[in-house]
């Protein structure tokens, strides 16, 4: 899906010139850029939830001792 974005002079030319000096695209750079802080702002948000759920009484929170009890892992 074709995506047009407008830089500010002093990234697009950062990102000029490390795609020069690699030897891969602008496209490339992006892109990973994007998938990897399309991947930190879904935790985060899914963390937020999560915490607004337990506020909520919507979810529960497990201590340390009832998970390892659950998972048979007491000493």
């Amino acid at each position: 899906m074709p995506v047009s974005i407008r830089l500010p002079e002093k990234i697009e030319k950062r990102l000029d010139r490390l795609a020069e000096k690699t030897g891969r695209s602008k496209t490339f750079y992006i892109t990973e850029a994007i998938i990897e802080h399309l991947e930190d702002l879904e935790d985060s948000y899914l963390a937020a939830r999560r915490v607004e759920d337990v506020l909520k009484g919507k979810s529960r929170t497990y201590s340390l001792e009832e998970v390892r009890a659950k998972l048979g892992l007491d000493d």
